[in-house]
């Protein structure tokens, strides 16, 4: 749904402007450096990007599903680092407190998130919980007015520079599975909290990544989010569900952006006399990459209209996700191919997609997890 065709027209302008100025331009920087310059992270204050999805009134731009989604379309075209930077504060780390949170918590803590003064992460993935995510072993213990948090969390997105933790912890250690678990809010400067090294990965260098571990870390109760225990399961699956729109999304960005690159080259790159865009062999890797692209484009925006229209689209967004991750896989392996040679070379770019890319097929739900979402939710719908 989008609210308002010219305000969006201006917005999504802009951000075209700035990845297109500030951002291509620093690449390479960032993947030398493995950090995104200060300065850039100050402009994508003042362009409301860490805003993005948070309500108005707390000082965000409260996008719907659909008009998040064209703006990750263009932020798509660009290193997948600059995006993680406030990717996870928008998506995951914040929209819990949106969606479940309580008045109190979402007035103290949603401006700090909107205006990119705090930094939030999502931590639930565990040394030995990944994929089975409710079988997390980290604790938290009620004692008195607080809660009392023993674990560690692995792979956690921006950890370094977080202000804040989504936190999913088990408060109920007589329920095995999802009952038991319960969503905190984390503040990172709490005593008991500390960090592994930062992780070194495959791509994305300048989105970091590391373990936190939770030492009798005491949390006050009032910061369980929406005030309940029991349902952090709930509400790191409806975070989810957006958050693999919110993915898949900037999967079609990073692949358009890939795809005008080998077509460029495509186009420019002589062989025999002639550029090679004009064997039928690279005609086909275009075609059959651009037919890809445009599938997974109608596909987000199709479930990202269902979200906003109210509907449940757990399978939607599994769809969207499985299928966008997995065919901006394949138009990164093509775009190398069509490059040859010179597509192994680090100065032309692309081998730092396609090792960028390759995690969007693990987080967020690996392409297997999708898979058994989907089957699991079409039984259901049958038996129905």
């Amino acid at each position: 749904m989008i609210r308002d065709q010219e305000t969006m027209n201006v917005l999504l302008d802009n951000v075209a402007r700035f990845v297109r100025d500030r951002l291509v331009p620093n690449e390479e920087r960032v993947a030398e450096t493995d950090e995104i310059p200060a300065d850039i992270v100050d402009d994508m204050k003042a362009l409301g990007l860490f805003g993005l999805t948070i309500p108005e009134q707390y000082g965000g731009l409260d996008l719907t599903m659909e008009e998040e989604v064209l703006v990750m379309f263009e932020m798509g075209k660009t290193s997948p680092a600059f995006r993680s930077i406030f990717g996870t504060t928008v998506g995951i780390g914040s929209q819990g407190i949106v969606i479940d949170g309580t008045e109190e918590q979402k007035a103290k803590w949603l401006p700090k998130l909107a205006s990119g003064d705090t930094l939030a992460s999502f931590a639930l993935t565990e040394p030995e919980c990944g994929s089975d995510a409710a079988a997390l072993k980290t604790r938290a213990v009620r004692d008195g007015d607080h809660y009392v948090v023993n674990g560690t969390k692995r792979f956690i997105t921006n950890a370094p520079q977080a202000g804040i933790f989504t936190l999913m912890a088990r408060t109920n250690p007589d329920e095995p599975r999802a009952a038991g678990i319960s969503a905190f809010i984390v503040d990172a400067n709490t005593p008991g909290i500390s960090f592994g090294k930062r992780d070194r990965k495959m791509g994305q260098k300048g989105a970091h990544t590391c373990d936190v571990i939770f030492e009798n870390c005491r949390v006050p109760a009032e910061n369980v989010i929406g005030g309940k225990e029991g349902v952090g399961f709930k509400t790191a699956m409806k975070v989810l569900d957006k958050g693999r729109i919110h993915i898949a999304a900037i999967c079609v960005g990073v692949a358009q952006r890939m795809l005008d690159d080998a077509l460029r080259y495509a186009m420019e790159r002589k062989q025999f006399g002639q550029p090679i865009g004009e064997f039928q062999l690279i005609q086909a890797m275009l075609a059959d990459s651009q037919t890809e692209l445009y599938a997974a484009r109608c596909m987000v925006l199709d479930a990202a209209r269902k979200r906003d229209n109210g509907e449940n689209v757990s399978t939607e967004a599994s769809c969207a996700k499985l299928f966008a991750s997995e065919m901006c896989g394949r138009v990164a392996d093509r775009a190398v191919q069509i490059h040859g040679g010179a597509g192994y070379m680090s100065e032309y770019g692309i081998e730092r997609f396609y090792r960028d890319v390759r995690i969007f097929r693990i987080y967020e739900g690996t392409s297997q997890i999708q898979q058994i979402l989907i089957a699991r939710n079409m039984m259901r719908a049958a038996a129905r």
